[in-house]
């Protein structure tokens, strides 16, 4: 059976140029404008407040794990309040790897490990689109042991360190969506397969995107109503069910151009157009361009 989560998590070519630990203690702000740039914390001890766009402000306790897959701006402050009018916090680095927030003597109050990815698909964008804004995990032991492996990889210059790497992180990114309860996770692709009526026809838009799926074969499939069956994919899932089945199918696509795996119209076929020029235009909105100018220029991109 073909396991939509794992493909889109295989797809993005996860890696870890980045990471480490965070001290801090008494009243400490930091802002992360982080636009683009996937964003993981685990919480080793203590206790902070998260508060991402669109969010509401989120206690994050010892053992808590944190992904937002596309990071947007987002805040990060101890439980202790700076005044609204206070400059936010600088970080200062101790040592290679660790950084202290606030009160600079004493004993921390809370210690985490922050990290960034990178995703290495050029369609990352289109991909992280079909994932929730802000995972969050609670009680998950086995998220903190994946991270700090990360961790440790991320620091040693051991043989064959990048793929295992890129190994650890898709493990982890897996990890953390099959761990999160639906309640804490924003609409996307983890919620859609957590509802067992979506589940099916989104499984099947993944085992089949050749097939010509309309509204009411995929709403069959779920054994709802067409209108149902929209209301409930759009809501859970975020984006209306043709709109995903489009966005899957471009990336698709687009991975099998750059990787040079049929002709335009064999890869048209593939991917559920009935003709080369119908792929061309529908190809062409999406990316800005057409797919034969697309795979001459990721060949010549390529090293």
């Amino acid at each position: 059976m073909i396991d939509p989560l794992a493909e889109v998590v295989t797809l993005l070519q996860p890696g870890a140029p980045f990471s480490k630990v965070v001290d801090g203690a008494g009243a400490w702000r930091i802002r992360h404008p982080l636009l683009g740039r996937p964003f993981y914390c685990v919480i080793l001890e203590g206790a902070c407040c998260l508060m991402a766009e669109e969010r509401d402000s989120l206690m994050l306790t010892a053992g808590d794990f944190v992904l937002i897959p596309q990071a947007f701006g987002f805040m990060m402050s101890s439980l202790e309040s700076l005044p609204p009018d206070a400059p936010d916090t600088s970080p200062i680095e101790l040592m290679e790897g660790r950084f202290r927030l606030g009160r600079q003597s004493g004993p921390p109050e809370i210690a985490m490990l922050v990290g960034l990815c990178e995703f290495g698909s050029p369609d990352a964008a289109l991909l992280v689109s079909l994932l929730p804004q802000l995972v969050h995990v609670r009680g998950q032991s086995r998220l903190a042991t994946l991270v700090e492996l990360v961790r440790e990889e991320s620091r040693a210059q051991r043989p064959a360190r990048e793929v295992v790497l890129a190994r650890l992180l898709e493990v982890l990114l897996l990890e953390a969506f099959r761990a999160t309860p639906e309640i804490d996770t924003s609409p996307g692709l983890v919620r859609g397969l957590a509802d067992e009526r979506l589940a099916s026809a989104i499984r099947l838009m993944h085992e089949n995107p050749a097939r010509p799926w309309t509204i009411a074969q995929l709403a069959g499939e779920a054994a709802l109503s067409r209108s149902a069956f929209f209301e409930r994919f759009s809501r859970v899932v975020g984006v209306a069910p043709m709109e995903y089945l489009l966005a899957w199918r471009m990336a698709l696509a687009k991975t099998k151009l750059r990787n040079k795996e049929g002709s335009v119209a064999e890869i048209a076929e593939q991917v559920g157009y009935s003709s080369a020029s119908t792929f061309s235009v529908a190809f062409t909105r999406y990316a800005g361009m057409p797919p034969a100018r697309y795979a001459r220029r990721k060949m010549v991109e390529e090293p």
